[in-house]
């Protein structure tokens, strides 16, 4: 009888360089975030002290990102910390038990992730369209809100820009991030310099009374400013997700996150010094219009150089929240790829484009979920699948690195982190101390319990008619 030869499942292409890396790293941290909390962690820290918050959330975001060039070098491969879990827990234990959960919150965490990213960008570009947030439908379903309007429009079309940028090879989106990475570096230089060359350094400077006294009260304020700006650094860990396609993983991956962190956390430290500089901090705090607030960088360009320069800025900070959907979306798409890959998740989402090398099923199902989110109003449920997020992200994969198997295979292979374990201690305390200063911490946990429960039965459900066919 003739053997029958199945052939070789296509491969990802390995064509992301150092400098593309370092700029998806850079382009998914920045996005509309830093432009727009500046009021947030002054109004909760109370004043300018506020840059405390910026420099903690900057180490935090160093130690945690040693963890991941570690684990990035260790384990090169497409999905990041599903193929962290998968090996630090045992690949037919509890690591495929935890990757594929892993990889289930995502289904729900990462479209709604993205879309909040679309709906930022939508809301910027409504600088130049005011009237694009008046809904022209409304309804609630299961008590969610659902809008449509000329800003969920917009907020689609990002996504479906965003998925035609990406639908190529590997190659070509490199020279895209490259570039992408420079506009949004560019943009907050142009904001730094402006700041810097009308800066009064008593407005910069005017720390209220007790501002440094280590009460109950500072410390809460700490833990609410860490919290916003750990989310402004997020998406340092991108490339990790797209290991699999990265020239010389080992290089490149420790380069692309700690240089991202370096470069992100000075050039944010520099713009809200400069922004304190010109607008005085009182100002910011007291403002709680929305609308207002989200064009803080507008009103302080206009307030030195017209409106002609705040209509400038609104762009490239649109450009930059765009480049940030394009990140995001580039790098979750290889999640739900590796567990099908793994045999953890339906085959359909493991299939590979015969000519541009990218896994095209993952990334047409989780842009067409992000479009659907697009009409949500969905931040309590985003801010509940961020406490999974730190579950299974942060904190699980941080002890991983402390048990002794992992200790064995970093004396084999790949980067070693400095000062072991300390960066790791110090990371899994600080994202603790952010988890329990979340003011819902509790009903975040129980509706994070409901998902991960409903995930763990699809999982037994798989597994035992996996058993049964075997």
């Amino acid at each position: 009888m003739k053997r029958v030869v199945r052939p070789k499942p296509l491969e990802l292409q390995r064509g992301l360089s150092t400098s593309s890396a370092l700029g998806l790293n850079v382009i998914d941290m920045v996005g509309v975030g830093p432009f727009i909390t500046l009021p947030l962690i002054v109004g909760v820290m109370g004043g300018p002290q506020a840059m405390l918050g910026w420099v903690l959330g900057a180490l935090l975001s160093l130690c945690d990102g040693l963890v991941w060039s570690e684990l990035g070098t260790a384990y090169p491969e497409a999905g990041g910390s599903y193929a962290y879990l998968k090996h630090l827990y045992g690949e037919r234990g509890l690591g495929r038990g935890f990757s594929f959960l892993y990889a289930w919150q995502l289904l729900f965490s990462a479209p709604l992730s993205i879309a909040s990213g679309c709906i930022g960008f939508s809301q910027y570009v409504s600088f130049f369209a005011p009237n694009a947030g008046h809904a022209f439908f409304s309804a609630r379903w299961l008590g969610v809100p659902i809008v449509l309007s000329g800003q969920t429009l917009i907020a689609m079309a990002a996504c479906l820009i965003a998925v035609v940028v990406l639908y190529r090879s590997i190659v070509k989106i490199d020279r895209i991030v490259r570039w992408l990475g420079v506009v949004v570096v560019l943009t907050l230089l142009i904001i730094i310099v402006a700041g810097f060359l009308h800066f009064d350094a008593h407005r910069a400077f005017d720390f209220p009374a007790g501002a440094f006294h280590l009460n109950g009260a500072f410390f809460v304020g700490l833990g609410a400013g860490m919290l916003i700006s750990a989310y402004d650094y997020w998406g340092y860990y991108n490339v990790c997700f797209v290991a699999g396609e990265v020239r010389d993983p080992q290089r490149t991956i420790p380069r692309a996150v700690l240089g991202a962190i370096g470069i992100v956390g000075t050039l944010y430290l520099l713009m809200n010094v400069s922004v304190l500089g010109v607008l005085p901090w009182r100002e910011l705090a007291a403002d709680t219009d929305s609308h207002a607030r989200m064009f803080t960088m507008a009103v302080f360009m206009e307030r030195l150089y017209g409106h002609t320069a705040a209509g400038v800025v609104v762009v490239l900070i649109a450009v930059a929240a765009l480049a940030s959907v394009l990140a995001l979306l580039l790098g979750y798409s290889r999640i739900p790829f590796a567990a099908a890959r793994d045999g953890n998740f339906p085959a359909w989402f493991g299939a590979v484009h015969e000519k541009h090398r990218i896994p095209q099923h993952s990334l047409l199902t989780l842009g067409a979920m992000t479009m659907a989110c697009c009409v949500f109003r969905l931040q309590e449920v985003i801010t509940t699948l961020v406490v999974i997020r730190i579950l299974f992200q942060f904190l699980l994969q941080g002890l991983a690195v402390l048990l002794p198997q992992h200790r064995r295979e970093r004396k084999l292979r790949g980067f070693r982190m400095p000062l072991y374990p300390l960066p790791v201690l110090l990371a899994l305390g600080g994202f603790v101390f952010i988890l329990f200063s979340r003011p819902h911490f509790t009903r975040e946990m129980q509706t994070a319990g409901l998902i991960l429960i409903a995930g763990g039965v699809v999982y037994g459900v798989r597994y035992v008619a996996g058993r049964g066919e075997g």
